[in-house]
């Protein structure tokens, strides 16, 4: 066995410590993000998740606005088709009027089989029609189900306006608290990781049905609080 004389052991230690200042890069995120709807909702939370190192592909109906928003944030965003969108993320999010939910659950369920489906949309009356109302009456997150049966669908992000997760991501001390809520546990911890990366603290309210506590016409809707606030206000434990 090498005996070190005192020059060899200085020199050892600090070679370990030249080692151990040297910053170790941090992987990149592994989940894939697919967004169904590049209006604001979509472009604004992309944003966020491209942002914070994830790939996000874009789609819509019309390849034009995707493909605008992809260009406007650079190579981890790109466009397709909402079947394309669908079939790349492992998490998929829902950014649509809530009238389009009963088209695309038949022409997505198919992809979406096993995926979870991160749905940040809201019915309204005034412009969604029957949909809205049967989702008024059962809950948003248990119509949005119905559609997409073999999906993992958790609700989130629909409960706060756009404007205030522009202007509100990643502050500090008291991140801005966001309510989530799923039958799932492995996809409530996927979204729960997209809430944390866009720069929010996520809450889980509960199971799918849950959801109808941050839906419009509810106490959680519209409601910006931090987690401790929001969980009191929701009477929901930590």
């Amino acid at each position: 066995m090498k005996r070190l004389t005192r020059r060899g052991t200085l020199k050892a230690l600090a070679g370990a410590c030249l080692v151990a200042s040297v910053p170790v890069a941090r992987a990149a995120p592994s989940l894939r993000i697919g967004i169904i709807g590049a209006g604001h909702v979509g472009s604004t939370l992309g944003g966020l998740w491209v942002k914070a190192g994830y790939h996000v592909m874009f789609a819509a109906q019309s390849l034009d606005q995707p493909r605008d928003v992809a260009q406007s944030l650079g190579p981890l965003a790109s466009a397709g088709t909402p079947a394309q969108a669908a079939a790349f993320g492992d998490v998929v999010f829902l950014a649509v009027p809530y009238r389009a939910i009963p088209s695309l659950g038949p022409q997505l369920s198919p992809i979406l089989r096993g995926k979870t489906v991160l749905d940040a949309t809201n019915p309204y009356g005034f412009r969604d029609g029957a949909i809205a109302r049967i989702a008024a009456t059962d809950g948003a997150g248990m119509t949005t189900q119905r559609y997409f049966p073999g999906a993992h669908v958790v609700r989130g992000f629909n409960s706060v306006d756009m404007s205030s997760i522009a202007s509100e991501a990643h502050r500090t001390p008291d991140p801005l608290a966001i309510p989530i809520a799923g039958n799932d546990a492995a996809a409530l911890k996927q979204a729960a990781e997209l809430v944390t990366a866009a720069g929010f603290t996520p809450v889980v309210t509960g199971d799918l049905a849950s959801a109808r506590l941050f839906q419009p016409g509810n106490p959680g809707f519209e409601l910006e609080r931090d987690a401790a606030g929001l969980r009191a206000a929701l009477h929901v434990s930590p």
